[in-house]
C-alpha cells in the first residue's frame, strides 16, 4: 500500500480503507495466533507506543502480536492514544519501552521523551527499542536520540528485546 501510495497507484482513501481492513484480519487473527502463548516464569514486560501524532499503527500492532506470541505481557500498541507513557512508566514496570516514529518530525520528542522516560521509570535499567519507517531509513538515527536498539524488522523485535535485557543485565 505504502509504495502504491508513492506511486499514485491509489489515493488516500484507498489505503486507508486497505490498511482498515488489514488492522481487521490482525484484530480478528490476534486470539488464535497467540492461543498457544504462556507467559514466561520471569514475567517480561514491554511498553509499545508510537510517538506523539504518530498515525501509521499497522506495524506496531504487528509487532504486539510478535512479543505476544513469545510470550511477553504487553502494555499499549494499537489503541494506546490515551496512554501517557511517562504516567505510565512510573506507575508500572516494565523491562522495556518501544517506541515507533514514521517521520523526522517526531525525532525532537523522541530525543527529551527518552530521556524522561528514563528519568521516571520505575525500572532505572529500562531498555528501549526504537522501530518504524523513520528507523528503517535511517537507523543511526534511533542511537542519536537516545535508544538502546533499533529494530528494522518487527518480527526480530523479541529475540532483539531478549538480547538487550541480557546485555543491560551484563552492565548492571
Amino acid at each position: 500500500l505504502g509504495r502504491m501510495w508513492e506511486e499514485d497507484v491509489c489515493d488516500f482513501t484507498d489505503v486507508t480503507v486497505g490498511v482498515g481492513r488489514l488492522q481487521q484480519v490482525l484484530r480478528e487473527l490476534s486470539p488464535a495466533y497467540g492461543a498457544d502463548v504462556s507467559p514466561p516464569a520471569d514475567g517480561r514486560r514491554i511498553l509499545l507506543l508510537p510517538a506523539p501524532g504518530e498515525q501509521h499503527t499497522l506495524g506496531l500492532a504487528m509487532v504486539s502480536e510478535f512479543f505476544r506470541h513469545a510470550g511477553w505481557d504487553v502494555v499499549g500498541g494499537v489503541g494506546a492514544d490515551g496512554l501517557d507513557p511517562f504516567e505510565v512508566v512510573r506507575a508500572e514496570w516494565f523491562d522495556i519501552v518501544g517506541l515507533s516514529a514514521g517521520h523526522h518530525a517526531r525525532l525532537d520528542w523522541l530525543r527529551e521523551g527518552i530521556s524522561r522516560l528514563r528519568q521516571l521509570s520505575r525500572n532505572r535499567g529500562i531498555g528501549v527499542l526504537l522501530g518504524g519507517p523513520l528507523f528503517v531509513l535511517t537507523p543511526d538515527s534511533g542511537l542519536e536520540v537516545g535508544g538502546d536498539l533499533v529494530i528494522t524488522d518487527g518480527q526480530n523485535g523479541p529475540a532483539a528485546a531478549e538480547a538487550l535485557l541480557g546485555a543491560r543485565r551484563g552492565r548492571l
